[in-house]
């Protein structure tokens, strides 16, 4: 494997652009040593959850390789139920190894981003808002999983396709706040497609019941 050069930089993370011993394109996250503040902004998704259940005193760099893991967990949990997330490949210690969205070490756009360069007329608009739907849906009951910080910072478009990226917080659906971090994913996708895009959507109540009710048909005419 070889590591080309760095495609996106956080406070909590380094995403480099890598090729395997096939040729393949990579994207090899590399979490960083974590800051007291980082500590406390995770515990939330951490607390209540029973794989996490003895780490309140690690180091700071076990955490971060926990916290990896947990990435890495989750991401298996979500491509293996259907949901467009990068594949997972590997994960070692603070390092985790996926699928790389993007054309010769240039990544795919954030929503975001796609809408900052161009409009997309609404069928396309409406085809994207859709597809999230259905992968929360099917990450909820699939899966059994909610993201927990889902945007237009946390989708890729990708060939067309939007992908769940950034996966590391989410939270089992017995998590005490999992419907809490449901409705707010719901609520941040909702206000953008429909105050930032223009379009006519449900409201995050209407989307939260259908899911919730596994009513896969209602989400089907969304």
């Amino acid at each position: 494997m070889k590591i080309k050069g760095v495609v996106s930089a956080g406070k909590e993370a380094r995403v480099y652009w890598g090729k395997g011993g096939d040729g393949k394109d990579l994207a090899i996250k590399i979490f960083l040593t974590s800051s007291a503040e980082f500590r406390k902004s995770i515990w939330k998704y951490i607390q209540g959850d029973p794989r996490f259940e003895n780490i309140k005193n690690v180091s700071t760099h076990k955490l971060m390789s926990i916290w990896a893991k947990k990435e890495y967990s989750n991401l298996k949990k979500m491509y293996n139920a259907d949901i467009s997330v990068p594949r997972p490949i590997c994960v070692y210690r603070n390092v985790l190894v996926m699928e790389f969205l993007g054309e010769e070490g240039v990544r795919a756009p954030l929503l975001k981003e796609v809408y900052r360069f161009q409009h997309p007329d609404e069928e396309k608009s409406r085809r994207y808002f859709s597809t999230l739907i259905k992968n929360v849906y099917k990450m909820y009951w699939y899966a059994g999983l909610v993201h927990g910080d889902l945007s237009e910072y946390n989708v890729m478009i990708f060939r067309e396709t939007p992908y769940i990226i950034d996966v590391s917080q989410a939270v089992r659906i017995e998590h005490p706040n999992a419907h809490q971090f449901l409705r707010r994913d719901l609520s941040n996708l909702i206000r953008f497609f429909s105050e930032e895009i223009g379009i006519d959507l449900p409201s995050v109540e209407e989307i939260y019941r259908v899911i919730i009710s596994n009513e896969m048909g209602k989400i089907e005419e969304l």
